[in-house]
């Protein structure tokens, strides 16, 4: 039988796929999914932490032991539940210990909450519930992140077991390390305000090196010992003003600025400064009036570094008042909110030295000495006590003398009292007791 080619390859390809169309695939079973637990309306009560009282427990068993399935269950010999210590450290209260005792077995569970998985940083917040299928509440209590514990088996009675290895413990560090981590801190994290002010406070505290230590001791014993110099130093002790020159030729030159604020704190008072920049009004409750009522002079100078120097003369005035109102009993309220820069509050606290919450007759004094020496440097010398007074509580009368010990005159002119500062430098005569 004659038959066309073309039908013949048709049939053969319709033979060779019909195998392939008649072959069934395997289907892989699906794993029977657990029913769906039933909804649950409950109670819900959240119990707030009590400083009073203590939060909860939580321990752990990395180790996979199961206190629930050990006691009580069916495979289980053991019908007591295992026992639970708590032990508070006396030296430090904060230092807990959680010991778990199976019944019948030397072998404890025993967690810390200052060792091991504990000393890493906690960056979560736990809370434990309690469902009560009775009443359908849950009661949600919140768990201190110091207070869970992996509890890790040792054998009961070995001593080596409850040693800990010298680097799971935390020492306390020295107060130089401590500075040398946050400065590692700010440089890594910081904002660029407070990298910027970490550096300034590092180039002022930063010490010397050997080699230019010991080079800085050899220009010293070439230098000759100025017994004028050290006189002046024991009468500025004396008398508990700032740092002056007797021979000044200039008023400038007799209280020298930058004694009184030293190089690397000029960073840290340009606030009044920024705000003249963008326009804003100085607040007359956060600035005091002596600093109110003389911004317009600030307005009126058309120098840069002059209009800076002035502002930053406020700004540091302004410190020193705020300062001595913490430190007072009326003028706390004041002060309250004001924010000193850490660099000149150690200043501060390291010139005059309030051992308590007040400060000394001596070191207030010495304090209103800084601050009437800044009020002649921005009323170019001739200064009006009216508004001073008031910012320091206190009357015209009684700065009187202050003006005095420091050197200065009073003066009259047209029924205001003025304040000048002649050259050369003359002090009263210092009264010493005499010994009986």
């Amino acid at each position: 039988m004659n038959s066309d080619p073309e039908d013949a390859k048709f049939q053969l390809t319709a033979n060779n796929d019909s195998p392939k169309r008649k072959k069934k695939k395997k289907h892989r079973a699906q794993p029977e999914l657990p029913p769906p637990s039933p909804t649950v309306q409950a109670q819900v009560q959240v119990i707030h932490e009590d400083p009073q009282k203590a939060s909860p427990f939580v321990g752990y068993f990395p180790s996979g032991y199961d206190p629930s399935k050990s006691c009580g269950g069916s495979n289980s010999l053991v019908t007591e539940s295992p026992s639970v210590s708590v032990y508070r450290s006396q030296k430090w209260p904060k230092r807990y210990q959680l010991v778990v005792s199976p019944t019948g077995s030397n072998v404890d569970f025993v967690g810390t909450n200052y060792s091991g998985e504990a000393t890493a940083g906690q960056q979560c917040r736990y809370a434990l519930g309690v469902f009560d299928k009775g009443t359908q509440s849950l009661k949600i209590a919140p768990v201190a992140c110091g207070k869970i514990f992996r509890l890790e088996p040792k054998v009961r009675g070995l001593d080596v077991a409850d040693e800990e290895p010298e680097s799971r413990v935390k020492e306390e560090l020295s107060a130089q390390q401590r500075v040398y981590k946050m400065r590692e801190l700010t440089n890594l994290y910081g904002t660029k305000k407070s990298i910027k002010e970490a550096k300034k406070k590092h180039a002022l505290n930063q010490e010397d090196d050997p080699k230019s230590q010991e080079e800085l001791d050899g220009k010293i014993k070439e230098v000759k010992i100025n017994k004028e110099a050290l006189e002046s130093t024991d009468a500025h002790i004396a008398r508990n003003i700032p740092p002056y020159d007797s021979s000044a030729t200039s008023p400038q030159e007799a209280y020298p600025l930058d004694k009184i604020i030293l190089k690397g704190e000029w960073g840290f008072l340009e606030d009044i400064f920024e705000l003249l920049q963008v326009g804003a009004e100085v607040a007359t409750n956060t600035y005091p009036t002596f600093v109110c009522n003389r911004i317009y002079k600030l307005q009126e100078i058309q120098d840069e570094v002059e209009k800076r120097t002035l502002s930053c003369i406020f700004s540091y005035l302004t410190h020193l008042i705020k300062f001595k109102d913490q430190h007072s009993m009326d003028g706390v309220s004041s002060a309250k909110g004001h924010k000193i820069p850490s660099i000149l509050f150690q200043k501060f606290s390291t010139m005059f030295s309030p051992a308590s919450k007040r400060l000394s007759a001596e070191k207030n004094d010495l304090l209103i000495s800084y601050v009437l020496v800044l009020t002649l440097y921005a009323d170019e010398f001739r200064t009006n006590p009216s508004d001073i007074a008031k910012d320091l509580r206190t009357s015209s009368i009684k700065l009187r003398v202050h003006y005095e010990h420091l050197g200065c005159k009073l003066s009259r002119q047209n029924n205001l009292i003025l304040f000048t500062l002649p050259l050369p430098l003359q002090f009263p005569t210092v009264r010493q007791k005499r010994r009986r």
